[in-house]
C-alpha cells in the first residue's frame, strides 16, 4: 500500500484539529479577557531508506540519504498571552489589567485565576464576578458608599455619603512561571497546574506585575483578520491533502489495470 495515503491521512486530521482551534479563537472574539490559542505541529518519523553519511562501495560518502517522511500530528495547543485591546466602560467596578497578571476568584472552594476583571456586588454587598464567586482577597462594598474607586496600584476605597474614604483592601495580582501551562477550565477561568508552576502574588505596579484601570475592560486578543486568513490556509492544506489520498487511489487503480 502507498504511504501516501496515511501521510496523507495524518495531514486532513492535523487540519481537523487546527480548524477547531481557530473556531474556538473566532467563537470568543468578544470574550472580555479571552487569550487566542495556536495550535502547534511536528513531524512524525521517517523510514530512512539509505543512511546520510553512509559509505558506498568506492569509499565515496552519500552526502544526503533517502529518508520519507510519514506525516504530521499535533503536539501542543498553546495559549498566546498578547495584550489585548482596552474597552471603556465607565462602569466603577470593571478592571482591566495593564501588563502581566491575573485575578485569583475563590470558585468552589478552589482558587482559580481570571484576566476577566468585570466585577459586580452581591446581596451582600461583596465584589464579585459575572458567575457570583468572590474576589480574593474579600472585599465588602459599605451600604452608605457612594461609590468606588480602584487605583492603578489595586489600593480600594469606597466614598460615602459623609465624604468619608473606606480603605476596603489592596486587590493583588498573581504571575506564574510558565503561564501557558495553566489549565483553562472555561467560563474565562485557570487553574494552576504542575507545568505551569506555583502562583506569584504581587501588588499591582510592582516588579513584573502590571497596572489596574478603573472604568474599563481587556477585550479577546483575537484577531478576526488573522483567523480568517489561518482558517483559509487550513482550508487549503486540508483539500491539498485530500487531492493526494485521490491521486494516490487513482495510481493504484492504473496499477491494478495493468494486467486487463
Amino acid at each position: 500500500m502507498m504511504r501516501s495515503l496515511y501521510t496523507a491521512a495524518t495531514g486532513m486530521t492535523a487540519q481537523q484539529l487546527n480548524l477547531d482551534v481557530i473556531s474556538n479563537n473566532l467563537a470568543n472574539v468578544n470574550t472580555t479577557g479571552f487569550k487566542k490559542s495556536r495550535a502547534d505541529f511536528e513531524d512524525l518519523m521517517y523510514q530512512t531508506l539509505r543512511q546520510p553519511g553512509a559509505q558506498q562501495a568506492g569509499g565515496q560518502m552519500i552526502p544526503t540519504g533517502k529518508q520519507v517522511g510519514m506525516g504530521v500530528r499535533p503536539v501542543a495547543i498553546q495559549k498566546i498571552w498578547s495584550q489585548g485591546d482596552y474597552q471603556q466602560t465607565d462602569n466603577q467596578l470593571d478592571v482591566a489589567i495593564e501588563g502581566q497578571g491575573f485575578f485569583r476568584i475563590q470558585k468552589d472552594n478552589e482558587d482559580v485565576y481570571t484576566r476577566d476583571g468585570s466585577f459586580k456586588l452581591n446581596n451582600n454587598r461583596d465584589i464579585v464576578d459575572s458567575n457570583g464567586n468572590l474576589l480574593v482577597p474579600q472585599m465588602t462594598v459599605p451600604e452608605n458608599a457612594t461609590s468606588v474607586v480602584i487605583d492603578p496600584n489595586g489600593l480600594v476605597t469606597a466614598l460615602t455619603a459623609d465624604d468619608e474614604a473606606v480603605e476596603l483592601g489592596r486587590i493583588q495580582l498573581y504571575t506564574f512561571p510558565n503561564p501557558s501551562g495553566l489549565m483553562a477550565i472555561g467560563r474565562n477561568y485557570f487553574r494552576e497546574s504542575p507545568a505551569s508552576g506555583v502562583a506569584v502574588p504581587g501588588d499591582p505596579g510592582a516588579d513584573q506585575f502590571g497596572t489596574l484601570a478603573q472604568g474599563f475592560l481587556e477585550m479577546s486578543n483575537v484577531s478576526v483578520v488573522d483567523e480568517m486568513v489561518n482558517m483559509i490556509v487550513a482550508q487549503r492544506a486540508y483539500e491539498a491533502n485530500s487531492k493526494s489520498i485521490t491521486t494516490s487511489d487513482q495510481m493504484l487503480q492504473t496499477a491494478n489495470q495493468v494486467k486487463r
